[in-house]
């Protein structure tokens, strides 16, 4: 292939010479193994969160995270290299539901519950799984899935403007249909959840944030110097889609959200050793600032919060309450700040704290009788959270907390996974066949050449994108509960692969087979050969 393809001016095969779209999608299906299909729709269904069709689970129904699940099954000889790769945190639901024994026996279990928080955690597994497996045991070519990421975004949002236009003008058939459709709907006069909004196909307006700056900003990172075109779609997609939910009243949550993603984004896409950027840099951090504050001051209310303090927003209060009572009912039973109450039992530790959660928030001059109301009106399949730092700690505990830390740390820092040519199957083996693929598509060595070698072997995965990406995903998980959700499991991947720069292993792969390294070459990845210069 030409080198000027494989570097930053990748040409898109889907437009190169006028060559009809579906061609390259074509290619892709009839060149790789039926079971992609599944990764293929999983990727597809991520915008796709709240609607009826998806599995239930408290303000969430994902799809994605079933797909995935199936992808993994269908590729159970891979599963085991991507288990072994990562296995502390696939060990992490055993130690959960070990840590759930003493709460179980002290204040039940409730079932459903259960279910959901332990599938919750299977779903991170599934995703980070069907990720390794296609992108680092298989090496599949990027393109396509991101293609067809790309545009399941643009299509959520196209539904969004829809939802608006149709709000607006009064168009009460689609306005209906879009309620009917959405598990929790925000879009017509009878929500009990405040009506009016696009909703997206989020499982509500809040998690905007989540979706383009857990998912589609850090892979917009990923793709800085590996492919400019990919890198500048997901980038207008990104900003359009923030505007666009701004400028339509989706939610408050956006425009926080929207400004720390800009800050975190102007620190990455700076350096700040040199003056001139370091100069540009804190330009830019001040005019986001003011960004930030003429946000604040347009928002009624963002303005209503500044001017009368928490309980200036319903939503914005509900969140206190909805953490402060579970909390309060871990020093109830003080043990259970180490255990938790078990999987699913986060309502008993609400109703435990409840009382005084509202005697608290009483004695700071705040509506202490909403903390109460909001437990009596909660049951185990219906109780929510709406921060998954809360969830992790009433239910398994600081425990179960800090083994989650130290199973994503040790999971992104564990030695290289060579892809083993003896677990794939033979019809995979073959070339073209998400093995031997285009050089310039596979997420090899080079995958992230945004972050040079001499840098990340000098600090190993902790570069200044890594970093900045940790941190946006430790905010984020502030207002969002949802175990499964894709953003840590990208992470992890992806920083599996900075360490593997850092620090490669050759030889030897996961399953103990001794191989000769697989290096990238014009014709592909190929057993036994050296790179090119």
């Amino acid at each position: 292939m030409n080198q000027a393809c494989v570097h930053n001016n990748t040409i898109d095969t889907g437009n190169h010479h006028g060559r009809p779209q579906y061609r390259p999608f074509l290619r892709f299906l009839t060149t790789r193994e039926r079971n992609v299909i599944w990764l293929l729709l999983a990727i597809a269904f991520l915008p796709v969160d709240g609607t009826t069709l998806g599995l239930y689970a408290p303000f969430w129904s994902p799809i994605s995270p079933a797909l995935f699940a199936v992808y993994c099954l269908c590729n159970w000889r891979q599963l085991r290299i991507a288990t072994n790769r990562y296995l502390p945190m696939f060990l992490l639901p055993v130690a959960c539901i070990i840590l759930s024994i003493p709460g179980w026996l002290k204040f039940g279990i409730h079932l459903n519950a259960a279910f959901m928080s332990i599938t919750g955690l299977l779903g991170v597994l599934a995703t980070l799984g069907a990720i390794a497996i296609a992108f680092d045991v298989k090496r599949i070519p990027w393109r396509t899935p991101l293609r067809i990421l790309i545009a399941s975004y643009w299509f959520s949002f196209g539904v969004g403007v829809v939802q608006w236009l149709s709000i607006h003008l009064h168009v009460k058939p689609l306005t209906d249909y879009s309620a009917h459709l959405m598990y929790r709907q925000y879009i017509n006069g009878s929500s009990v959840w405040g009506g009016g909004r696009p909703q997206f196909l989020f499982a509500e307006p809040s998690y905007i944030g989540m979706h383009l700056f857990g998912v589609l900003l850090p892979l917009m990172w990923l793709m800085r110097g590996r492919d400019r075109i990919y890198a500048k779609r997901l980038r207008n997609l990104i900003v359009m889609y923030a505007i666009g939910a701004v400028l339509m009243q989706a939610g408050t949550r956006i425009i926080l959200d929207s400004v720390v993603a800009l800050l975190i984004a102007i620190i990455v896409h700076n350096s700040w050793h040199d003056g001139k950027q370091r100069v540009r840099g804190i330009a830019q951090l001040l005019g986001a600032g003011a960004l930030g504050l003429l946000g604040i001051l347009a928002d009624s209310r963002l303005s209503s919060i500044a001017e009368n303090g928490a309980e200036g927003d319903g939503s914005f209060f509900a969140r206190i309450y909805q953490s402060l009572d579970p909390i309060c009912g871990l020093l109830a039973h003080p043990w259970t700040v180490l255990t938790g109450y078990g999987a699913g039992n986060i309502i008993n530790a609400v109703w435990a704290g409840a009382g005084r959660a509202g005697r608290l928030l009483n004695s700071l001059g705040m509506n202490g009788s909403a903390a109460v109301g909001f437990a009596t009106g909660m049951n185990a399949d219906t109780v929510w959270t709406m921060c998954a730092y809360t969830s992790v700690i009433a239910e398994y505990g600081l425990i179960g907390l800090v083994l989650l830390v130290i199973a994503s740390v040790v999971s992104m820092m564990r030695g290289r996974a060579t892809s083993c040519m003896a677990a794939l199957p033979m019809e995979v083996r073959e070339p073209g066949n998400g093995w031997t693929s285009d050089a310039s598509q596979t997420l090899d060595d080079d995958w992230m050449p945004s972050v040079s070698k001499a840098t990340t072997a000098k600090r190993g995965i902790w570069s200044k994108t890594v970093i900045c990406w940790l941190v946006l995903i430790v905010y984020l998980y502030i207002q969002c509960e949802n175990y499964a959700f894709a953003a840590l499991p990208l992470f992890i991947f992806a920083a599996s692969k900075l360490r593997e720069q850092a620090y490669p292993v050759k030889g030897v792969c996961d399953c103990g087979n001794r191989q000769q390294p697989i290096m990238k070459t014009n014709g592909g990845n190929k057993k036994g050969e050296g790179r090119e210069p």
